[in-house]
Protein backbone atom coordinates (compact mmCIF):
# COMPACT_ATOMS: atom_id res chain seq x y z
CA UNK A 1 0.00 0.00 0.00
CA UNK A 2 0.91 3.18 -0.94
CA UNK A 3 0.46 6.13 1.09
CA UNK A 4 -0.16 9.75 -1.18
CA UNK A 5 0.37 12.89 1.01
CA UNK A 6 0.62 15.17 -1.75
CA UNK A 7 -1.95 15.15 -4.26
CA UNK A 8 -1.46 16.78 -7.60
CA UNK A 9 -4.26 19.27 -6.47
CA UNK A 10 -3.66 19.92 -2.96
CA UNK A 11 -6.96 20.80 -1.06
CA UNK A 12 -5.19 21.89 2.10
CA UNK A 13 -2.71 24.19 -0.32
CA UNK A 14 -2.20 27.70 1.31
CA UNK A 15 -0.63 30.39 -0.70
CA UNK A 16 1.51 32.71 0.26
CA UNK A 17 0.26 36.22 -0.90
CA UNK A 18 3.14 38.22 0.90
CA UNK A 19 6.49 37.70 3.00
CA UNK A 20 8.71 39.76 5.49
CA UNK A 21 11.48 39.44 7.38
CA UNK A 22 11.05 39.63 10.92
CA UNK A 23 14.35 38.96 12.52
CA UNK A 24 17.75 38.14 10.79
CA UNK A 25 20.24 36.31 12.87
CA UNK A 26 23.30 34.66 12.52
CA UNK A 27 21.52 30.82 12.33
CA UNK A 28 18.11 31.65 11.97
CA UNK A 29 15.34 33.98 9.81
CA UNK A 30 12.18 34.34 11.38
CA UNK A 31 9.72 35.37 8.63
CA UNK A 32 5.81 36.62 8.69
CA UNK A 33 3.90 35.76 5.79
CA UNK A 34 0.20 36.14 4.67
CA UNK A 35 -1.60 33.44 3.49
CA UNK A 36 -4.75 32.81 1.28
CA UNK A 37 -6.31 29.51 3.32
CA UNK A 38 -8.14 26.78 1.32
CA UNK A 39 -11.58 28.35 2.26
CA UNK A 40 -10.23 31.79 0.34
CA UNK A 41 -9.94 33.74 3.67
CA UNK A 42 -6.73 35.53 4.81
CA UNK A 43 -4.16 34.69 7.98
CA UNK A 44 -0.75 34.65 9.11
CA UNK A 45 1.96 32.60 9.27
CA UNK A 46 4.91 32.64 11.62
CA UNK A 47 7.91 30.51 10.90
CA UNK A 48 11.67 30.30 11.48
CA UNK A 49 13.65 29.44 8.21
CA UNK A 50 16.66 27.44 9.00
CA UNK A 51 19.74 26.18 6.77
CA UNK A 52 18.89 22.53 7.36
CA UNK A 53 21.19 19.82 9.75
CA UNK A 54 22.59 16.88 9.31
CA UNK A 55 22.58 13.91 12.62
CA UNK A 56 24.79 11.11 12.66
CA UNK A 57 24.29 7.60 14.40
CA UNK A 58 27.78 6.51 14.33
CA UNK A 59 28.19 3.12 15.67
CA UNK A 60 31.17 1.93 16.88
CA UNK A 61 32.71 -1.77 15.63
CA UNK A 62 31.39 -3.30 19.33
CA UNK A 63 27.86 -2.19 18.09
CA UNK A 64 28.16 0.61 20.79
CA UNK A 65 27.28 4.04 19.73
CA UNK A 66 29.18 7.60 20.16
CA UNK A 67 26.53 9.96 21.80
CA UNK A 68 27.47 13.27 23.02
CA UNK A 69 26.47 15.40 26.42
CA UNK A 70 25.63 19.06 26.00
CA UNK A 71 24.24 22.18 27.51
CA UNK A 72 21.25 23.28 25.45
CA UNK A 73 20.43 26.82 27.27
CA UNK A 74 17.15 27.26 25.79
CA UNK A 75 16.08 24.76 27.96
CA UNK A 76 18.57 25.52 30.35
CA UNK A 77 20.00 21.57 30.86
CA UNK A 78 22.47 19.22 29.30
CA UNK A 79 20.94 16.31 27.03
CA UNK A 80 22.22 13.29 25.51
CA UNK A 81 22.44 13.15 21.46
CA UNK A 82 23.98 11.75 18.47
CA UNK A 83 26.40 13.76 17.10
CA UNK A 84 24.78 16.99 15.10
CA UNK A 85 25.11 20.34 13.19
CA UNK A 86 24.15 22.54 10.58
CA UNK A 87 24.89 22.37 7.32
CA UNK A 88 26.88 25.48 5.69
CA UNK A 89 26.02 27.14 2.12
CA UNK A 90 26.55 25.28 -0.73
CA UNK A 91 27.75 22.46 1.39
CA UNK A 92 26.55 18.74 0.69
CA UNK A 93 24.63 16.85 3.46
CA UNK A 94 26.98 14.41 2.95
CA UNK A 95 29.84 16.68 3.06
CA UNK A 96 28.46 17.85 6.26
CA UNK A 97 27.66 14.48 8.52
CA UNK A 98 31.46 13.51 7.27
CA UNK A 99 32.87 17.31 8.87
CA UNK A 100 30.58 16.84 12.11
CA UNK A 101 31.78 13.74 13.06
CA UNK A 102 35.01 14.77 12.92
CA UNK A 103 34.76 17.64 14.61
CA UNK A 104 32.44 16.72 17.08
CA UNK A 105 33.59 13.45 17.81
CA UNK A 106 37.49 12.95 16.19
CA UNK A 107 36.62 10.06 14.03
CA UNK A 108 36.11 9.55 10.34
CA UNK A 109 33.84 6.74 9.20
CA UNK A 110 34.56 4.09 6.29
CA UNK A 111 30.88 3.16 5.55
CA UNK A 112 28.52 5.91 5.30
CA UNK A 113 24.08 5.52 4.64
CA UNK A 114 21.58 7.86 4.46
CA UNK A 115 18.70 6.58 6.33
CA UNK A 116 16.27 9.52 5.15
CA UNK A 117 15.32 13.03 6.27
CA UNK A 118 13.07 14.38 9.07
CA UNK A 119 10.77 17.38 9.63
CA UNK A 120 11.35 18.02 13.55
CA UNK A 121 9.23 21.24 13.78
CA UNK A 122 6.81 21.64 11.29
CA UNK A 123 4.27 24.06 13.19
CA UNK A 124 7.06 26.47 13.25
CA UNK A 125 10.00 26.07 11.28
CA UNK A 126 10.97 24.43 7.54
CA UNK A 127 14.10 22.46 9.50
CA UNK A 128 14.81 19.68 7.52
CA UNK A 129 17.17 16.69 9.41
CA UNK A 130 19.14 14.39 7.07
CA UNK A 131 19.93 11.41 9.21
CA UNK A 132 23.29 9.61 8.30
CA UNK A 133 24.51 5.71 9.77
CA UNK A 134 27.97 6.05 9.99
CA UNK A 135 30.41 2.57 10.30
CA UNK A 136 33.75 1.42 10.10
CA UNK A 137 34.98 4.34 12.80
CA UNK A 138 38.53 5.03 13.21
CA UNK A 139 39.80 7.99 16.10
CA UNK A 140 41.84 10.20 14.18
CA UNK A 141 41.88 12.85 16.25
CA UNK A 142 40.75 14.58 19.42
CA UNK A 143 37.18 16.36 18.98
CA UNK A 144 37.56 20.27 17.07
CA UNK A 145 34.71 21.86 18.30
CA UNK A 146 33.32 25.34 17.37
CA UNK A 147 34.55 28.09 19.35
CA UNK A 148 32.06 28.49 22.32
CA UNK A 149 30.93 24.37 21.94
CA UNK A 150 31.36 22.39 25.11
CA UNK A 151 30.65 18.61 24.87
CA UNK A 152 31.40 14.86 26.44
CA UNK A 153 31.98 12.23 24.08
CA UNK A 154 30.70 8.76 25.48
CA UNK A 155 29.12 5.57 23.96
CA UNK A 156 25.77 3.95 24.81
CA UNK A 157 24.42 0.41 23.79
CA UNK A 158 21.38 0.23 21.68
CA UNK A 159 19.40 -1.14 24.65
CA UNK A 160 20.82 1.27 26.90
CA UNK A 161 19.69 4.07 24.06
CA UNK A 162 16.01 2.32 24.17
CA UNK A 163 16.43 2.27 28.04
CA UNK A 164 16.95 6.10 27.85
CA UNK A 165 14.39 6.57 25.76
CA UNK A 166 11.83 4.78 27.78
CA UNK A 167 13.15 6.47 31.33
CA UNK A 168 12.84 9.91 29.87
CA UNK A 169 16.78 10.09 29.96
CA UNK A 170 17.19 10.37 26.26
CA UNK A 171 14.40 13.10 24.93
CA UNK A 172 15.59 14.67 22.33
CA UNK A 173 13.35 14.43 19.09
CA UNK A 174 16.43 14.40 16.36
CA UNK A 175 18.11 11.49 18.53
CA UNK A 176 14.94 9.61 19.14
CA UNK A 177 14.01 9.59 15.11
CA UNK A 178 17.45 8.86 13.75
CA UNK A 179 17.40 5.85 16.56
CA UNK A 180 14.47 4.53 14.94
CA UNK A 181 15.16 4.71 11.41
CA UNK A 182 18.95 3.33 12.62
CA UNK A 183 16.53 0.12 14.04
CA UNK A 184 14.68 -0.01 10.90
CA UNK A 185 17.18 0.43 8.56
CA UNK A 186 19.26 -2.61 10.22
CA UNK A 187 21.97 -0.53 11.58
CA UNK A 188 21.01 -0.74 15.14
Amino acid sequence: MSISIDPPLDALHEAQLDSQVVFQGRLLEVRKDRVRLPDGAESAREYIVHPGAVVIVPVLDDGTLLFERQFRYPLGRSFLELPAGKIDPGESIETTATRELLEETGHEAGEWRHLGTLHPCIGYSNERIEVFLARKLRRVSAPRLDEGEFLEIFTLSPEACRQGIRQGDITDAKTITALYMAELHQGI
